[in-house]
C-alpha cells in the first residue's frame, strides 16, 4: 500500500506550507500528492506549482470537478501537466452535487449522473489517445456541439499537442454502489471519500472482483496523538461540514453514504443541526465510532495496529490528510 499526501483546497487564501509539505512527503518516500477544489481555488494551478518544486512524487487531482470544465478542457490541463512534470500526472474526477453544480457553476445537474460521467470520461480518453478527432454524440456531451444556438460550423478536432501518455490514469470519486460499479468498468481507479477498512461491502459487490492494476485510493485523516477523542475532533469537524453543509437537505450524497454505512439517524440529525445554523452541535453529533472507523488517530502503537486493516483490503494508495510533519513521518515509518 502506497502513501499519498492529500492537501485539499485552499481556505481563505493559499497555504505557504503546501509546497514544503509536498517536498517533505517526497523526501519521506510518499508516492503521490493530491490537490482538490470546491468553490474557491482551482485544482490544477496549485498542482502545477507543486510539480515545479518536486521531482519524483506523482501528482493527482482529488478531485477535479466535472462541471467546472468541458471534458476537452480537463484533458488539456491533464496532458499539459503530464508533459511539464515528466509523466507524473493522475486525473481524479468528481461530479459534485446539485448545490455546487447549479449554485456555483451555473449548470444543470445531470438528470443521469452515471451517463454524464461515462460520457465525460470517454471524451477525455479520446483526447489523450489522440487516435482520431474527438467525436461524441452523447446525451450530455456532444463534440462537435450541435445543440441550441449551434452555427453548424464546428468540426471534429484532435489535440495539437501530442499527449505524453495516452494511458494517463483516470480515477473517479464515487459513492453510490451503481457509481462505484461503473467506476470499476470505465476508470483506472477509485477515490472513496469515506473508507471503512473492515466493511468494504458497504460499497456494493463490485469490489469483489477488481481488474488487475485498478487503484483504490481513499482519503483519510491521520493524526498521531495521545488523546484519541481530542484527535478525532478535526475528523468530526470535516464530517459535520460535508454531511451537514455540502448538499441540500433533500439531496446530499455524503449524508446518504453515511446512512448506508449504518448511521442513518445520526446523518439526518447532523444535517438538521447544520442547516439550522447549529454547526458546533452538528460536529459534536458526529459519532466517535464513525469518525474513528474512517481515520487513523491516536498513539503510534494504535495507528500501527489499525493500519493493518487498511493493508488487508483492496486499498492500493492511502491518501493522508495531515499537515503535521511528525504524523507524516510516523506513517512513512510504519508503512515501510
Amino acid at each position: 500500500m502506497r502513501l499519498g499526501l492529500a492537501l485539499g483546497y485552499w481556505g481563505r487564501g493559499p497555504s505557504p506550507d503546501h509546497v514544503p509539505l509536498a517536498r517533505e512527503a517526497e523526501r519521506l518516500g510518499y508516492d503521490s500528492v493530491w490537490t482538490a477544489e470546491s468553490w474557491g481555488s482551482d485544482v490544477f494551478t496549485p498542482l502545477a506549482w507543486i510539480a515545479a518544486h518536486t521531482s519524483r512524487i506523482r501528482l493527482g487531482t482529488a478531485v477535479a470537478q466535472m462541471a467546472a470544465r468541458p471534458p476537452t478542457t480537463t484533458a488539456m490541463h491533464a496532458l499539459t501537466l503530464d508533459h511539464l512534470s515528466g509523466g507524473r500526472m493522475m486525473l481524479g474526477l468528481g461530479l459534485s452535487g446539485p448545490q455546487v453544480v447549479e449554485g456555483w457553476y451555473g449548470r444543470p445537474f445531470p438528470s443521469s449522473p452515471l451517463t454524464a460521467t461515462r460520457e465525460y470520461v470517454d471524451v477525455v480518453r479520446q483526447v489523450l489517445r489522440r487516435a482520431a478527432p474527438v467525436e461524441s454524440a452523447g446525451r450530455f456531451h456532444t463534440h462537435p456541439y450541435q445543440g441550441p444556438g449551434a452555427t453548424g460550423l464546428g468540426r471534429p478536432l484532435k489535440p495539437i499537442t501530442h499527449p505524453l501518455r495516452p494511458d494517463l490514469p483516470i480515477l473517479l470519486g464515487a459513492e453510490g454502489p451503481k457509481n462505484v460499479a461503473q467506476t470499476i468498468r470505465v476508470a483506472d481507479g477509485w477515490l472513496p471519500l469515506y473508507w471503512p477498512p473492515t466493511r468494504p461491502e458497504v460499497y456494493g459487490p463490485a469490489l469483489a472482483d477488481l481488474p488487475e492494476g485498478f487503484l483504490v485510493a481513499p482519503l483519510a485523516q491521520v493524526r498521531v496523538c495521545d488523546d484519541v477523542a481530542e484527535g478525532l475532533l478535526p475528523v468530526k469537524a470535516m464530517l459535520g461540514f460535508y454531511i451537514g453543509g455540502m448538499g441540500h437537505a433533500a439531496r446530499n450524497f455524503h449524508a446518504d453514504l453515511m446512512a448506508r454505512m449504518g448511521y442513518e439517524e445520526e446523518a439526518r440529525r447532523i444535517q438538521r443541526l447544520f442547516l439550522d445554523g447549529r454547526r458546533e452541535e452538528a460536529v459534536l453529533a458526529v459519532p466517535d465510532a464513525f469518525a474513528d472507523e474512517i481515520s487513523l488517530v491516536g498513539p503510534r502503537e494504535r495507528i500501527a495496529e489499525r493500519l493493518e486493516s487498511w493493508r488487508r483490503g483492496p486499498v492500493t494508495d492511502l491518501l493522508v490528510i495531515s499537515t503535521d510533519r511528525h504524523t507524516l513521518r510516523v506513517l512513512a515509518e510504519l508503512n515501510s
